[in-house]
């Protein structure tokens, strides 16, 4: 288990902001990611777990050894802290083959379980045919595959990983996948995750920390965090919600339902309870569950009208933007774009007060 709680600080200078991380989390055997918009710390946090950045306060304890203690001045060097690490870059020594990548990385162990455990990692990671090239040589997921071998073959206590998947097309994304759901089975210790992919994290994680601006602002399971973002913020940061302001108009508990009035519609949502009629507040919906229709007459239960700004094109059908920053998913693949005025329908359950 990796427990953290640290704090760091940047002072502000003539071109650059300040800035300040302040987090506190642990984690047990499996894959942890941490989100966020670039600049939120994710980066830095793995830095100061690894040793290459020093925390200015707090504390961090892998299976209950001290790696940082600032009030006592500990400061365990990156290579005693048995931190396995995947930089973003890759940064596989360019002058040495790839079994020497692994070599050094494996030089503590005693020879024979060196050499034993090198011979396997690579046949584990399917490196076998281009063990004796160098990093210039290998593909961009030979050199993904590369980098986890080495930072796994000096058997150690953590893996983290700086997004792994950047740069990386779908089909070399898929294989890193597969790669990584291996490793958490087969090495059962805290995998560490950077990541501003959400579909990435439900792929990956079984827990998600959500960081914005230096702090962990909600953590759990990804469909967890996804179903129930705890603020306007993190709704944001996942992407992929309607957001709104209302005020509530009426509350019936024992309908389960409520009314909520935003600008000049009435929406029907559900109870939401420790709220009170008149009460100011936010609520999000999932782009998904909402249902956009051309306008023909006033809007009906439970509908706003919009105006519909733009058409983007997806994988899976098309985004429909309006006007207030509100949007849809459209499963079909045409729509009449000269049709402006619409409406957007919100079921009742879809809608979640922040």
């Amino acid at each position: 288990m990796i427990e953290v709680r640290i704090g760091k600080s940047f002072p502000s200078g003539k071109e650059s902001a300040g800035f300040s991380l302040d987090v506190e989390f642990s984690a047990e055997a499996g894959i942890s990611a941490l989100f966020g918009s670039s600049g939120a710390g994710k980066t830095l946090t793995l830095d100061s777990i690894a040793g290459f950045a020093r925390p200015d306060a707090g504390r961090i304890l892998l299976d209950g050894a001290i790696l940082f203690d600032a009030v006592a001045g500990v400061h365990l060097a990156p290579r005693d802290r048995r931190c396995g690490y995947v930089f973003q870059n890759y940064a596989l020594f360019p002058n040495m083959t790839l079994r020497q990548n692994l070599e050094f990385a494996a030089e503590r162990q005693p020879r024979l379980e060196r050499h034993r455990r090198i011979n396997e990692t690579i046949e584990r990671f399917r490196l076998g045919d281009v063990a004796g090239r160098k990093p210039h040589q290998l593909s961009g997921g030979q050199k993904q595959r590369c980098s986890i071998a080495r930072a796994l073959v000096g058997v150690p206590k953590i893996l983290l990983l700086d997004e792994p998947s950047r740069g990386l097309d779908a089909p070399l994304r898929a294989d890193l996948y597969a790669v990584l759901r291996q490793v958490h089975e087969d090495f059962r210790i805290p995998i560490l995750l950077v990541t501003h992919d959400l579909e990435e994290c439900f792929q990956l994680a079984q827990n998600m920390l959500v960081m914005r601006e230096g702090r962990i602002v909600q953590s759990g399971p990804p469909r967890d965090v996804l179903s129930r973002p705890a603020s306007r913020e993190v709704a944001q940061l996942l992407g992929g919600f309607n957001l709104l302001q209302g005020e509530i108009r009426a509350l019936d508990p024992g309908r389960n339902s409520s009314r909520i009035r935003v600008g000049e519609f009435e929406l029907t949502g559900p109870y939401f309870p420790g709220h009170l009629i008149g009460d100011r507040i936010s609520i999000c919906s999932r782009t998904d569950a909402a249902r956009a229709l051309p306008r023909d007459g006033r809007p009906s239960e439970n509908q706003i009208a919009v105006e519909l700004l733009r058409v983007i094109p997806r994988a899976a059908g098309l985004r429909l933007e309006f006007s207030g920053e509100l949007a849809a998913e459209c499963p079909g693949g045409e729509i009449d774009a000269a049709v402006t005025d619409w409406v957007l329908e919100f079921p009742p359950h879809s809608l979640q007060i922040i």
